[in-house]
Order: structure tokens, then sequence, then C-alpha cells
């Protein structure tokens, strides 16, 4: 392989902003080309860029430095960007909560007093208690990079295993915590990833991997294994409980059921279809027994009661159906149907006293029914309108559950269920200083290219006119069986607050409709996310929402892909496009951390009729010259071991090289930070501000702050 002499990185930083409207020319710095040729089946395909791969190198390190300074050189001169960043620090200043999840004798909830970067776990003995503090992440690192990612209270009350991350990382360590004394053990457990703790006993069961060779934020993630870890030991005498030798592209991640009879490991090879293992616990001769089908199907133990496991799966039926099985049996031919499939998605139940509480979904709108332990319907329990539940929490001895509900204009506030009477409370309900009434929230349906029909919620401000000319921000996903239902986003209150207009459309590759529509947007049919991506743009300029100087796309992650796809596709169509932390270059995901997972989506370049496909539409490769491209903020994080930064920064290096317009194309890096979650408050604000200034600049608008 072939490498061209390095060249010195330059920069020249932008002039003085020029008044809204006018078009400028950018100079960005001069990122080197390195002579480097793959072959895909007979196709030859340059990646110059692809020493931006090397995370730890002086030069790309130094990169990030002047695409950063170009950047925020010019972000500073918006004149609103500043106002923006107050009002968004206004909005989040209110309590937020988590509904109160029951262990032992104690009531677990997390709650941000507004402004603190990261949330924190507090317990109560009982619901009229004054709260206890139990683990404040906001004093574990000075700047708030360090984030609360996972809990786990034993059966008995006594202790809380819970997880961090750091800058962004999906890397935990563990620790252990005495609950009543708030005294840390000596337990440290290190490279844990993509794994919950299940107690049992004096201790718990939990999925690492060894130590990474080279790069922990790019190295290949592979041969998880599960351990079992017994309170107040080292991790070097943990006890190797499940290992494949032979799948080291396996996730692996236990649960162990509320009687403490079992353990289920949940195998995956991808971020669809599973196999479960279990393994009895009161047998100490058990081995496990493997519950699946290759894969190709979902199954989630709910639990084990009186016998039997209720198992929710889409095995032959793909909005999903509860079944139960007999402990000792282990075919899928032996599960009974407790609830049927419907033409909702069944999509999350908890079982409590004898009764199934069942979310499904309606058209991406959550349903929240009740029925008998046998499967007969009870009731409907009412919500408050179009929205989502978005937590259940229940427990025995209770008479009573909660649930937590949001929808596009109202934050998340916690109910109280009663299962005697009926009864719903408002349990906590947070106050900030906007006024949901002002605003409404439509569903409408349209017609993609191929005739399919995709809902979309359009969320905007009361006698809004459809006038062709409010700005308005497009947002989706489209992958991974993921369902976006209505959800409050303090960002998004930016562009309502100024009568502008937010459309969220239920593209295919999503769950909104079931696996089957998940699968309309997957491997050989993934130009159906975007052609339903486009489709929603051009209905919202049809109907007069808006038009194409008027539109800003944002998506994240797989998001993010579709953001850089239909900008290279359908340039013409959008003023501003922002891809967050995006899968970029197609042909090379699949060679990072747990990027291989992806490929029951994608597929990968390592096939031919996959590589045609992907290389057709991946960002990366298909950036073309000589044509006016909306202007572009990338954004990712340089801690961000879920899509290594390597995608955006590749993307950026192609688009400046080629792009030879007037509209800035940059990129934002945000440094210790990772994929977005447990991204601290002060560094969403500030990127949020630099988003939506950056947003209003290129469509020509001046909020109204």
């Amino acid at each position: 392989m072939k490498k061209i002499a390095f060249l010195m990185i330059s920069v020249t930083l932008l002039a003085a902003c020029k008044p809204i409207g006018k078009k400028e020319s950018f100079m960005y710095p001069e990122t080197k080309k390195v002579d480097t040729l793959d072959v895909y089946f007979g196709t030859e395909v340059s990646d110059p860029y692809r020493w931006l791969e090397d995370d730890m190198s002086e030069e790309t390190k130094a990169w990030v430095v002047e695409q950063n300074k170009v950047t925020n050189t010019y972000l500073a001169q918006i004149p609103f960007r500043e106002k923006i960043a107050q009002r968004l620090t206004t909005l989040w200043n209110f309590e937020k909560f988590t509904a109160p999840v029951k262990k032992a004798d104690k009531y677990f909830f997390t709650k941000n007093d507004g402004l603190q970067n990261q949330s924190v776990l507090y317990y109560q003995k009982n619901l009229e208690d004054s709260a206890i503090v139990l683990i404040d992440p906001n004093k574990l690192s000075e700047e708030g990079t360090t984030a609360l990612s996972g809990s786990s209270v034993s059966e008995d009350g006594k202790f809380i295993a819970y997880s961090i991350a750091k800058g962004g990382s999906d890397w935990n360590e563990i620790f252990v915590k005495d609950i009543e004394s708030g005294a840390d053990l000596a337990d440290h457990l290190k490279w844990v990833k993509f794994s919950g703790m299940a107690w049992y006993k004096d201790g718990f069961f939990y999925g690492r991997y060894e130590e990474p060779q080279g790069s922990a934020l790019s190295a290949k993630n592979t041969s998880q294994k599960i351990y079992y870890h017994k309170v107040n030991t080292p991790q070097s005498q943990d006890e190797l409980i499940f290992e494949d030798k032979e799948g080291k592209q396996r996730f692996y991640s236990p649960q162990v059921t509320t009687d403490g009879k079992y353990l289920v490991i949940y195998e995956s090879e991808s971020t669809s279809g599973n196999n479960l293992l279990i393994k009895d616990l009161t047998n100490s001769n058990a081995q496990f027994v493997t519950l699946g089908n290759g894969f190709k199907s979902d199954f989630s133990v709910i639990d084990h009661k009186d016998g039997k496991f209720y198992i929710l799966t889409n095995y032959e039926a793909p909005k999903y159906k509860l079944v139960s099985l007999a402990a000792e049996k282990n075919n899928l031919s032996d599960f009974k149907t407790v609830l049927a499939e419907k033409d909702d998605v069944l999509a999350g139940l908890e079982i409590v006293q004898g009764k199934i509480i069942a979310a499904y979904m309606h058209h991406a709108q959550s349903k929240l029914e009740m029925f008998a332990i046998d499967g007969n319907f009870l009731k409907t329990i009412e919500l408050p309108g179009i929205g989502s539940v978005s937590q259940l929490s229940v427990n025995e001895t209770d008479n009573y559950i909660f649930y937590a509900f949001t929808s596009f204009i109202r934050p998340q506030t916690i109910f109280k269920y009663s299962l005697v009477d009926g009864k719903t409370d408002i349990y906590k309900q947070p106050k900030l200083d906007f006024n949901p009434d002002d605003y409404e929230t439509q569903q409408v349906f349209y017609n993609s290219k191929d005739g399919t029909k995709v809902p979309m919620f359009i969320t905007m401000k009361k006698g809004t006119q459809l006038n062709g000319n409010n700005p308005t921000l497009l947002y989706s996903y489209g992958g991974f069986n993921i369902s976006l239902t209505p959800s409050f986003s303090l960002s998004r209150l930016i562009w309502l607050e100024n009568g502008y207009i937010y459309a969220q459309p239920n593209i295919r590759g999503g769950g909104e409709y079931g696996e089957e529509w998940h699968k309309a947007g997957t491997l050989l049919q993934k130009q159906n996310v975007f052609d339903d991506f486009i489709a929603a743009a051009q209905y919202l300029i049809s109907n007069k929402y808006t038009n194409s100087t008027r539109i800003t796309i944002h998506g994240g992650s797989n998001g993010g892909l579709l953001v850089g796809a239909v900008t290279n596709q359908r340039p013409d169509l959008f003023a501003v496009a922002i891809p967050a932390v995006g899968v970029m270059d197609m042909l090379r995901y699949h060679k990072f951390t747990i990027g291989w997972a992806w490929a029951s989506d994608y597929g990968t370049s390592e096939d031919s009729t996959n590589f045609n496909n992907l290389y057709k539409y991946s960002p990366v490769h298909t950036v073309r010259e000589k044509i006016q491209y909306p202007a572009v903020l990338v954004t990712t994080g340089d801690h961000d071991d879920r899509v290594v930064p390597a995608h955006s920064f590749k993307y950026i290096a192609e688009l400046q090289s080629k792009y030879k317009g007037n509209n800035p194309v940059m990129i934002r890096i945000e440094t210790m930070a990772g994929h977005g979650a447990g991204k601290p408050t002060e560094k969403q604000i500030q990127e949020i501000a630099d988003m939506w200034a950056f947003a209003f600049q290129n469509m020509n608008v001046v909020p109204k702050y």
C-alpha cells in the first residue's frame, strides 16, 4: 500500500462574520491526503483520510484543534448564540425525576435539581420520608464528565452495585456501596461494557472484556464473558461463569429471576435477535439450556412465577406477544400464548399481583392496558394524551404502580396508579418556564417514494400560519428497531418558542410497526429509510409548512448516517444539515469497537452484494463535486467509542475538500465527551446553542431573544 509524504496541517481562520443573509467563502484546515487504496470485488476505493482513524496520534489531535478553531471562530460571531444558551439555561433549571423503584424496603429514584451536570441517585424508606443522597456523580469529577451509567440493588436491600462512565465512553467501572452507611467497599471492576449487574446471594453476575490492545476508544471489542463477583473480593478472584470461545463476536448480558431460582444470559450477535441461556441456580449440577432460533427472533424474560417463565417475544409475531413456558421445557414449540399479537406493537410489560400491565404502541403513541395473568383483558389505563409511557415501576408488596409519561410539549411526569380502585394521581410533576398549553401536536400520514404510508408528528405553536415559510426542524432515526415515540426535549423548545416547527417522521427501520417495519429499512432495503425522510420534507413543503430554505435536518448515530446520506442525495432540499456522531464510513464501520454488531441492519463490505449497496449511500463515499450543499455542522465527541469519531472526521474532510460553495461545512468536536449518554448539562446546553445558532444563521432567521 503506497503512502505519499505527509503534508503539514495549516489553517486560515475566518474573517469577521458577515451580516445575516450574506454568503462568504471559508478557509478550512488543509487535511493531508494519503494514497491509500482498497479493492472491493474489483472496485477500487480510495481512502485518503484513513490516518484520521488513529485517535491517539498527535497528527489527529492537532487536526481536531485546528478544525475546532475554525468552527468556534465562526460560531462566536453569531450575535444570538449566547442568548440561545442563556434561554436554554433558564429552561433547563427545573427538577427532573425518574419513577421510584422499590427494592427490599427502600425506594430508589434519580433527581436533578435543574442545572446539575449529572442526576443524583436517592433512596427513601417510604414515600413520605425525606430522600437520602446515595450516589452523587457530580462529586466524582470536577468537569462533571463522570456519569452514573447503571445500578443494581441487592435482594436484601443492603448493597448497591453501581457503574460509572468517564468522559462519555461506553467503558464502565463497577463499585459497591453499603446503602445504610453510604460507604464504598473495596470492590472495583474494570473493562465492563454493555452489561448490567444481576445480584445472586452475596454477589452479582456481570459481563466484561479483556483489557483492549491498542486504543481503548477504537480497538475492536470481542470475547465478552460472564463472571460472578462476590462482594468485598478483588476482581482477580471473580468466577468465570460463561464464555464461548467460538462466538467471539457476541454479546452476553445476565439476569436473575426475582425468585432467585434462575440465571438467564442473553446471547446476541447484533442489535436484533438473541438466544436465552438458562441455568437452574437451585441445582449445583445444572447446565445451561439454550432457548432460541439462531438469533432470528427476540426473547425477553419478564420473570419466572409459579414454575413458568413469562417471555416477551416476536417469534412468529412481528408485533410481539407474551408467552409462558414451563420451566422444565426448552423448545419454542412449548410456548403457550398469554397475550396474542395484535395490530398494535406490544412494546413492554410488567407482571404484578396476578395482573399484566402492558404498554402498546398505536401509530407510535403509547397505550396502557391491564390483563389478568391468564391474558383476559381487564381495562385500559387512561393516559393524558398523545405521548409515551417511558417507565413502568411495579412491586409485589405495593398496591400501586408508577409510570412515567411524556410528550413533545410536556416533560416527564410521574403518575401513581392504584391497583385497588383504579385511581390515577400525579406523583411528581415538574415545573418549568414554558406553557405547554400554547402548543399542539398533530399526527399526519404521507406517502413515501414507493407508496408506503408513513406517520409523522408535527408540533408547533397554536395558530401557526401555514404560509410555506416557517423554519422547521426535521428529525428522525430509522434503524435498529428503535421507535421514535413522542418525547420531551428541552432543546426543541427553542424552536417552538420562536414560532418554528418541529417534525418527526416515523420512517422505516424503526420499530413503530414491529419487526416488518424494521426489516423494511435494513440491508438492501436501507434506501427506503432515506426515501421516507426525503418524502417527509417534500410533504412539509407541498403542504405549506415550510420550504427548502427553511428546513434544518438533524439526527444522531444511525440518524447521523441518515442525515449524511440524504444530504448527499438531495442537497437541494435542505438549508442546514446537522449529522451528530454519525456512521459515515459504511465500508469500514465494522472494524471498530462494537461496529460489527450493526451488520444485521447494514451488512458489511466483506460481501459483494452488501458492498455494492453500502457504497451507493455511504456518506464518506458519496460526496460530490460541483454540487451546492446546504450548510453542514457535523458534531462528534473525542471519546465516542460507540461510533468512533473517525467517521465524522473523514466525512467533513471529504466535504471540505470537494465542496467549493459559500455555505459553511464544519465540524464541532467536543472533548471529554462520547456518544451522548452521560454528557454533562453544561456541555449539552453549549452544544445545543451552537447547533441552533448555526441553523438559524444559515436559514437567515433571527430568534426572538
